[in-house]
């Protein structure tokens, strides 16, 4: 099971080129980014046009990234707003569910440093998340929480013991926790809660979504800590081609492809090592 993001090119406008070209490049499944920064909502048109797809192309989802919204934001102050954003939300848990995902990927902010606003912060917080939980459960989809920039486990760590892994686990940003930071040690803490990953690479200086290998990260170590982990559906890669210096993209998904079977092979002998 090895995965490609959706969104390697583009963030907007139709996947299905991109749907086809991962799958000629031998990937069986897309985590699925497009619209991930967005107030779109997907209606039954685009839904079926994207299961057709997938169906055509032979390809599975692999979970779906969720949009925290621009103007529908589920964690915003503004009451109407925080609502709005709760829709756009259950939209993408519906358009998880009935592609055949389990797992939708949200972001989470900081929490402020300043008391007063801190717990405001975290009553909003709440309020959402107990709005979103029984949904989730009616449609059989976890929430997986990204580390975000600077690798923020500790501001999101509360979680964990506010939800049950039932319906909140990890997705774990291996390019976010490795900017200025040594995330590997929090995903160690953490990996029975693991429930997705974005796998890429960068200097350690910036988000730059470059293929695996291609940068800082110490990739021997963070398979091993995989191999730890319970999760056990596969490499997902989340790259992008602006920072790669590969204008190609056959050429760009040919060494995605490489370096997602390499990670894979990484994490298998680790976990055969481990078990012997």
């Amino acid at each position: 099971m090895l995965t490609m993001n959706s969104n390697y090119a583009t963030d907007v406008s139709s996947a299905q080129p991109y749907l086809q070209r991962i799958a000629e490049h031998g990937f069986s499944h897309v985590h699925w980014c497009h619209q991930w920064n967005t107030d779109f909502l997907y209606t039954r048109p685009e839904i079926d046009a994207i299961a057709g797809w997938l169906k055509t192309y032979n390809l599975k989802l692999n979970g779906v990234h969720g949009s925290d919204g621009v103007e529908k934001r589920y964690l915003e102050e503004v009451e109407y707003q925080r609502l709005a954003g709760l829709e756009l939300v259950i939209n993408r848990m519906q358009f998880t569910a009935e592609l055949g995902a389990d797992v939708l990927v949200m972001h989470i902010p900081s929490a402020p440093s300043e008391p007063a606003a801190a717990q405001t912060f975290w009553d909003r917080l709440r309020r959402s998340l107990d709005a979103l939980q029984p949904v989730a459960e009616r449609l059989g989809i976890r929430i997986a929480v990204e580390n975000g920039g600077h690798d923020h486990m500790a501001s999101i760590a509360p979680l964990w013991d506010m939800y049950p892994p039932e319906f909140l686990g990890l997705c774990y940003d291996a390019g976010h926790s490795n900017i200025g930071v040594d995330g590997i040690i929090h995903l160690d803490v953490l990996r029975d809660r693991l429930l997705a990953m974005h796998l890429h690479d960068n200097d350690g200086q910036s988000d730059e979504h470059k293929l695996p290998f291609t940068g800082t990260l110490d990739w021997q170590r963070l398979t091993e800590v995989l191999a730890r982990s319970s999760y056990r559906k596969g490499v997902i890669l989340e790259v992008g081609m602006r920072n790669t210096g590969i204008s190609d993209e056959d050429q760009l998904l040919d060494e995605a492809y490489r370096a997602a079977v390499k990670l894979q092979g990484m994490i298998d002998r680790a976990r055969a090592a481990q078990n012997a």
